[in-house]
Order: structure tokens, then sequence, then C-alpha cells
């Protein structure tokens, strides 16, 4: 009987293991990108991870506590879209830029709630979204007249 119970935990526990999608990757597999973010005569720089694939992409920032400073993530999209995010399992505030494929901003969503299931989107169609820590765009003083333009690495 003990085998058999054995057995039985085994054959459920196993496939388990490995069932959560976007599973995090170690910071030699996460890929970056240096992201310029250009307001008047200021140029502020962020070192951000990409979020290219779907599940990168649905994964995002959750579960974070904190983000440097200079940190965060970035969205690229294929073609511009409307794009709406969430903040479902997103512990922390953040300031979301809406992006257009020409590098203006479309809309800034600054302190986006945790946790929230409330949709974020943007205004028109953009190439991508910038995610940083909450309130980075308040105390960079940064509006919809930015321009913002990144390198992957």
């Amino acid at each position: 009987m003990n085998r058999i119970l054995t057995a039985l935990a085994l054959i459920i526990a196993v496939p388990l293991s490995g069932c959560e999608t976007g599973a995090p990757l170690s910071a030699e597999e996460k890929a970056t990108a240096m992201v310029a973010i250009v307001m008047g005569d200021e140029t502020h720089r962020f070192n951000v991870e990409v979020a290219r694939t779907p599940e990168e992409q649905e994964r995002g920032l959750m579960y974070r506590t904190s983000l440097p400073p200079d940190g965060g993530m970035i969205f690229p999209f294929e073609k511009p879209r409307i794009a709406s995010f969430w903040m479902r399992n997103t512990r922390i505030p953040l300031d979301m830029i809406f992006i257009r494929a020409d590098g203006s901003i479309d809309r800034i969503a600054e302190n986006t709630i945790p946790e929230s299931l409330e949709p974020v989107a943007s205004g028109g169609e953009v190439a991508a979204v910038l995610e940083l820590a909450g309130g980075t765009a308040a105390r960079l003083g940064l509006d919809e007249s930015a321009s913002v333009r990144w390198e992957e690495r």
C-alpha cells in the first residue's frame, strides 16, 4: 500500500513542479535594453529587461517587491496596437509609459495600483510599453512631450 501511495504522489507531484509558465529567467538569460527618455534638454537612461515572448509579456514584473531607480521592463510589440495591462500579482506600483512607433509618448499611467485587475490601457496604437518604478515619471518631471528610444543588448 505504501508503494502505491508513493507512486501516486510522484505521478501527481512531478508534472506539477514544472507547470508554472513564465518562470523567472536567470540574470544571464534575460534580454536587456538601454532606454533613453528625452525630455527637453535632459536625457534619462534606464537599464531595463525586455519582455519579448508571450510568456515574458504575460509575467512582466509580477511578484517583484522592488525595482532599482534606473530599472524596469519594456514590452515591444511586433506591430503597433492598442495595449492594455493589468497589475495582477504585481506587488509594487508602476509607471506605465505607452510608446508610439515614432518614439513619442501616447500616455503615461502613473503609480498604477498593485494587484489591481482594472485594465490600464493606451490611448491609441503603441509599439511598446515601458514599466518603471511608481513615481519615476513625477520624480523626473516626465510628461507626454518626452520621447523614448531603446537599444537591446
